[in-house]
């Protein structure tokens, strides 16, 4: 997308009441949001233009919360997680189960196609970081697998 069209996205925000603004063309999207709103864990990214530097996101940085231990399966593309193959079906990994590498542990749906997401480790699942219809981020720990 052509940082031109950015810019004049930000432009529009700062003079409306919106609180957010999101384009998508083809297969590029951004999504502007300004006053102290935040997606969970997103990282939000501003562009600024000549010598005015505003702002849009005057919330202080989240910090570091420390990984668990054990090995993270993350998620691979941004989307919404699943546990379960169907809402019907139960969910594919408990906490307590035991995977083996290539295991499918959830899905994360992106642009209407239901991704498989296999376990890159054997071991116990211990946690499960988010809820069943969450939107997750690319490279958003999933499980925790020891």
């Amino acid at each position: 997308m052509d940082i031109r069209k950015i810019k004049k996205l930000i432009e529009m925000l700062q003079e409306s009441d919106l609180m957010e603004i999101e384009v998508k063309e083809g297969e590029e999207s951004v999504r502007i949001m300004r006053g102290g709103q935040s997606l969970s864990g997103a990282n939000q990214t501003l562009v600024s233009s000549g010598s005015n530097h505003t702002s849009l996101d005057s919330t202080p940085a989240p910090l570091e919360v420390p990984e668990e231990s054990g090995s993270s399966i993350k998620s691979p593309i941004v989307g919404t997680f699943y546990r379960k193959p169907a809402p019907d079906k139960p969910p594919f990994v408990e906490i307590g189960d035991r995977v083996e590498a290539g295991d499918v542990v959830c899905i994360v749906e992106a642009m209407k196609m239901m991704n498989e997401i296999k376990s890159e480790f054997t071991g116990t699942v211990t946690a499960i970081k988010v809820e069943d219809g969450e939107p997750v981020e690319f490279d958003q720990q999933l499980i925790i697998v020891e």
